[in-house]
Protein backbone atom coordinates (compact mmCIF):
# COMPACT_ATOMS: atom_id res chain seq x y z
CA UNK A 1 0.00 0.00 0.00
CA UNK A 2 1.66 3.31 -0.96
CA UNK A 3 1.95 5.79 1.71
CA UNK A 4 0.22 9.28 1.36
CA UNK A 5 2.61 12.10 2.10
CA UNK A 6 0.13 14.92 2.29
CA UNK A 7 0.34 17.26 5.25
CA UNK A 8 -3.18 18.80 4.26
CA UNK A 9 -5.47 18.72 7.17
CA UNK A 10 -8.66 19.07 6.42
CA UNK A 11 -10.68 20.35 8.99
CA UNK A 12 -13.40 18.84 10.64
CA UNK A 13 -17.50 20.19 10.08
CA UNK A 14 -17.85 23.45 11.91
CA UNK A 15 -20.79 23.39 14.48
CA UNK A 16 -23.30 24.96 14.19
CA UNK A 17 -24.09 27.87 16.43
CA UNK A 18 -27.57 27.87 17.82
CA UNK A 19 -29.56 30.67 18.50
CA UNK A 20 -28.98 30.94 22.30
CA UNK A 21 -25.57 31.19 22.10
CA UNK A 22 -23.84 34.81 23.04
CA UNK A 23 -23.09 36.91 19.72
CA UNK A 24 -19.42 37.17 19.22
CA UNK A 25 -19.30 40.69 17.63
CA UNK A 26 -16.40 42.67 19.07
CA UNK A 27 -18.44 45.52 18.22
CA UNK A 28 -19.25 47.62 21.65
CA UNK A 29 -22.23 49.15 22.66
CA UNK A 30 -21.81 52.07 25.06
CA UNK A 31 -24.51 53.16 27.29
CA UNK A 32 -25.86 56.94 26.98
CA UNK A 33 -23.61 59.50 28.19
CA UNK A 34 -25.49 62.06 30.52
CA UNK A 35 -24.70 65.10 30.06
CA UNK A 36 -23.17 67.52 31.97
CA UNK A 37 -25.55 70.00 34.01
CA UNK A 38 -24.55 73.86 32.80
CA UNK A 39 -24.57 76.31 35.60
CA UNK A 40 -27.44 78.73 35.29
CA UNK A 41 -25.35 82.62 34.57
CA UNK A 42 -25.40 84.77 37.39
CA UNK A 43 -27.10 87.59 37.08
CA UNK A 44 -26.05 91.02 39.67
CA UNK A 45 -23.40 93.22 40.16
CA UNK A 46 -19.31 92.29 39.83
CA UNK A 47 -19.05 93.29 43.61
CA UNK A 48 -22.23 91.87 44.93
CA UNK A 49 -20.47 88.31 45.54
CA UNK A 50 -23.28 86.10 43.37
CA UNK A 51 -20.71 84.30 42.05
CA UNK A 52 -20.48 82.36 45.04
CA UNK A 53 -24.19 81.06 44.51
CA UNK A 54 -24.78 77.55 44.78
CA UNK A 55 -25.57 76.54 40.98
CA UNK A 56 -30.01 75.82 40.31
CA UNK A 57 -30.00 72.37 39.01
CA UNK A 58 -32.98 72.81 37.35
CA UNK A 59 -31.96 75.40 34.96
CA UNK A 60 -31.72 74.65 31.27
CA UNK A 61 -28.69 72.98 30.27
CA UNK A 62 -26.23 74.48 27.92
CA UNK A 63 -23.77 72.80 25.49
CA UNK A 64 -20.74 72.35 27.62
CA UNK A 65 -18.83 74.15 24.98
CA UNK A 66 -20.35 77.24 25.57
CA UNK A 67 -18.95 79.54 28.13
CA UNK A 68 -20.79 81.28 30.59
CA UNK A 69 -22.00 84.91 30.11
CA UNK A 70 -20.46 85.35 34.02
CA UNK A 71 -17.44 84.09 32.44
CA UNK A 72 -17.90 86.10 29.23
CA UNK A 73 -18.38 88.98 31.85
CA UNK A 74 -14.96 88.10 34.16
CA UNK A 75 -12.52 87.62 31.35
CA UNK A 76 -13.56 91.32 29.51
CA UNK A 77 -13.50 92.78 33.00
CA UNK A 78 -9.78 91.57 33.24
CA UNK A 79 -8.63 92.98 30.67
CA UNK A 80 -10.06 96.63 30.76
CA UNK A 81 -7.55 98.88 31.57
CA UNK A 82 -8.36 100.63 34.79
CA UNK A 83 -7.69 104.36 35.06
CA UNK A 84 -4.52 104.35 36.63
CA UNK A 85 -2.99 102.37 33.49
CA UNK A 86 -4.60 104.69 31.25
CA UNK A 87 -3.29 107.78 33.38
CA UNK A 88 0.14 106.00 33.36
CA UNK A 89 0.59 105.68 29.30
CA UNK A 90 -0.71 109.46 28.51
CA UNK A 91 2.99 110.06 28.57
CA UNK A 92 4.10 111.66 25.26
CA UNK A 93 7.26 111.96 23.61
CA UNK A 94 7.50 115.45 22.04
CA UNK A 95 9.79 117.10 18.78
CA UNK A 96 11.40 120.49 18.75
CA UNK A 97 12.82 122.24 15.89
CA UNK A 98 16.40 123.58 16.76
CA UNK A 99 15.57 127.47 17.50
CA UNK A 100 12.33 127.36 17.52
CA UNK A 101 10.35 128.16 21.17
CA UNK A 102 7.67 125.33 21.76
CA UNK A 103 7.49 121.40 21.24
CA UNK A 104 4.84 119.32 19.82
CA UNK A 105 3.94 116.06 21.65
CA UNK A 106 3.41 113.02 19.60
CA UNK A 107 -0.22 112.61 20.33
CA UNK A 108 -0.62 113.07 16.88
CA UNK A 109 2.10 111.85 14.42
CA UNK A 110 4.16 115.19 12.94
CA UNK A 111 5.34 115.96 9.37
CA UNK A 112 7.94 118.19 8.71
CA UNK A 113 8.42 120.17 5.38
CA UNK A 114 8.68 122.91 3.32
CA UNK A 115 4.74 122.26 2.39
CA UNK A 116 3.92 119.05 3.99
CA UNK A 117 0.60 117.15 2.61
CA UNK A 118 -1.33 114.63 4.75
CA UNK A 119 -1.13 111.27 2.98
CA UNK A 120 -4.09 110.21 0.96
CA UNK A 121 -4.89 107.22 3.08
CA UNK A 122 -5.15 108.60 7.15
CA UNK A 123 -5.03 105.52 9.63
CA UNK A 124 -5.69 106.30 12.88
CA UNK A 125 -5.42 109.63 13.97
CA UNK A 126 -4.51 112.21 11.80
CA UNK A 127 -0.89 113.98 11.18
CA UNK A 128 0.50 117.72 12.63
CA UNK A 129 2.10 119.38 9.73
CA UNK A 130 4.84 121.49 10.22
CA UNK A 131 6.12 124.03 7.62
CA UNK A 132 9.72 124.95 7.89
CA UNK A 133 11.72 127.31 6.62
CA UNK A 134 14.43 125.87 3.56
CA UNK A 135 16.05 128.97 1.91
CA UNK A 136 18.44 126.11 -0.57
CA UNK A 137 15.67 124.31 -0.63
CA UNK A 138 17.15 121.40 0.44
CA UNK A 139 14.36 119.86 2.52
CA UNK A 140 11.44 118.39 0.44
CA UNK A 141 7.88 119.62 0.71
CA UNK A 142 6.94 116.70 2.59
CA UNK A 143 10.03 115.13 4.03
CA UNK A 144 10.14 113.42 7.59
CA UNK A 145 7.50 112.03 9.46
CA UNK A 146 7.62 111.61 13.61
CA UNK A 147 4.93 109.59 15.40
CA UNK A 148 4.87 107.23 18.81
CA UNK A 149 3.81 104.23 18.56
CA UNK A 150 3.47 102.64 22.21
CA UNK A 151 6.64 103.46 24.16
CA UNK A 152 9.14 103.48 21.19
CA UNK A 153 9.58 106.60 18.52
CA UNK A 154 9.38 105.97 14.60
CA UNK A 155 11.24 108.35 12.23
CA UNK A 156 10.01 107.65 8.62
CA UNK A 157 11.94 109.21 5.90
CA UNK A 158 8.78 110.16 3.32
CA UNK A 159 10.60 109.63 -0.09
CA UNK A 160 12.69 113.24 0.55
CA UNK A 161 15.10 113.80 -2.47
CA UNK A 162 18.02 114.71 0.02
CA UNK A 163 17.52 112.24 2.97
CA UNK A 164 17.69 112.56 6.58
CA UNK A 165 20.23 111.62 8.69
CA UNK A 166 19.45 110.00 11.71
CA UNK A 167 21.77 110.09 15.62
CA UNK A 168 20.72 108.44 18.33
CA UNK A 169 22.73 109.06 21.25
CA UNK A 170 25.94 107.23 21.69
CA UNK A 171 25.82 106.01 18.05
CA UNK A 172 27.21 107.89 15.33
CA UNK A 173 24.69 110.30 12.55
CA UNK A 174 23.64 107.84 9.66
CA UNK A 175 21.21 108.63 6.60
CA UNK A 176 18.21 106.78 5.85
CA UNK A 177 17.25 105.29 2.46
CA UNK A 178 13.99 107.00 0.93
CA UNK A 179 10.86 105.51 2.74
CA UNK A 180 12.75 103.88 5.38
CA UNK A 181 12.10 103.92 9.16
CA UNK A 182 13.97 103.63 12.02
CA UNK A 183 13.27 103.12 15.80
CA UNK A 184 14.97 105.96 18.38
CA UNK A 185 14.96 107.20 21.58
CA UNK A 186 14.82 110.44 23.31
CA UNK A 187 17.56 112.64 22.69
CA UNK A 188 17.58 111.60 18.89
CA UNK A 189 18.66 114.51 16.49
CA UNK A 190 17.31 113.80 13.17
CA UNK A 191 18.76 117.01 10.09
CA UNK A 192 16.51 117.09 7.63
CA UNK A 193 18.87 119.60 5.63
CA UNK A 194 18.82 123.74 5.66
CA UNK A 195 20.03 123.64 9.33
CA UNK A 196 16.21 122.30 10.36
CA UNK A 197 17.44 119.75 13.32
CA UNK A 198 14.70 118.04 14.68
CA UNK A 199 15.07 116.75 18.62
CA UNK A 200 13.20 113.91 20.39
CA UNK A 201 12.46 115.44 24.11
CA UNK A 202 11.44 113.03 26.64
CA UNK A 203 8.57 111.90 27.68
CA UNK A 204 5.56 113.85 29.39
CA UNK A 205 2.15 114.35 30.35
CA UNK A 206 0.05 117.23 27.82
CA UNK A 207 0.26 120.01 29.09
Amino acid sequence: MRQDFDDTITAGERPIAMPTEPDLDDTIILASRKRPVALRPVVGSASGGALGAVPDQTSVQLSPRMPSQVTAQQVSASRAPTENSLEASALYYRVQLDGAAGAHNLDHPCVFGRDPRPPRIVRGVGPRLIAVRSPNREVSETHVEVRQLGSSVIVTDLRSTNGSAVQVPGNAARKLRQGESVVVSAGTLVDIGDGNIIRILPRQRPE
